[in-house]
């Protein structure tokens, strides 16, 4: 997604990002796991509307992993 949707669309400024944080786990097990794609990509299905609660569990800094600038 950030390397392939995100750098083609310019409500993201053309650039992808993968970033790494540590959620508390109380939050996240009211959460299901699906697999987008393929095996390897699992991720927690969080609404929209849940990000602020999401963000206010966040424990420690957030890393920039990966960064994928598009083409302008």
């Amino acid at each position: 997604m950030a390397r392939d949707w995100n750098t083609k669309d310019e409500s993201s400024g053309f650039m992808g990002y993968v970033l790494r944080f540590k959620v508390l786990r109380e939050f996240l097990s009211s959460y299901e796991i699906r697999t987008v794609g393929s095996a390897e990509h699992r991720e927690y299905w969080i609404p929209a509307e849940d990000l602020d609660e999401l963000n206010g569990n966040i424990v420690g800094s957030i890393e920039i992993i990966s960064e994928f600038p598009g083409e302008v």
